[in-house]
């Protein structure tokens, strides 16, 4: 199939999406806004005076529907690509497994963090399998990062995608954590292998 024939089947299909439609009428800047509010709703895990760290967090969705839920506290948030500033956010553009990244998070939460989110996803190449594979690894960097910063009752929330490396992430998160959940927002494409896994309560091991 040509590029332009791809590009005009995946704008039509944005048209006939109800969420990618009321992010517009709301002012989210993605879609993906909804599905943290539906996990939010479901797991209670945005409260105020929070400590938050959003990874991945361009174009700035799941930021505003965090801002708009932290009225105090102190939230990071961090991408390879520019994100466009939302008030009372603080940003930081670059790779968050790099050390000199890690460290300005560390200074930018002094002690601890309540909350880790993730939304970060591999660069799409076509081939399902490799894209899930990809997208894992991006959750256990995450995941691993998180257990050094979190505070003791602390949240990890991360994308993954269902395929080889999903045992994994889970093994390692039941190692980890007290408490593992994995939820596919009602707000996902159904034909999307995409699940999200809700992590809480820090090991020490």
């Amino acid at each position: 199939m040509k590029k332009n024939k791809i590009s005009n089947t995946w704008l039509q299909e944005r048209k006939r999406d109800p969420f990618f439609k009321l992010s517009k009428v709301q002012g989210f800047r993605s879609r993906s806004a909804y599905k943290l509010l539906e996990m939010n709703q479901k797991f209670n895990f945005l409260k105020n005076n929070l400590s938050l760290l959003d990874l991945g967090s361009s174009p700035g969705g799941w930021s505003q529907v965090v801002r708009s839920k932290i009225n105090q506290g102190k939230i990071l948030a961090i991408d390879i690509k520019s994100m466009e500033s939302i008030p009372n956010v603080d940003f930081i553009k670059g790779d968050f497994s790099e050390a000199k990244i890690y460290r300005k998070i560390e200074y930018y939460f002094k002690s601890k963090a309540d909350v880790v989110l993730s939304d970060m996803a591999a660069n799409t190449t076509g081939n399902k399998r490799h894209d899930s594979y990809k997208t894992g690894e991006l959750c256990i960097n995450a995941m691993n990062m998180s257990k050094k910063i979190l505070s003791q009752n602390g949240v990890f929330l991360s994308k993954l995608f269902m395929g080889s490396v999903f045992s994994e992430i889970n093994a390692i998160a039941l190692k980890n954590f007290k408490k593992v959940v994995k939820y596919k927002p009602l707000s996902s494409k159904k034909e999307s292998r995409e699940i999200y896994i809700i992590c809480k309560g820090v090991l020490n091991i």
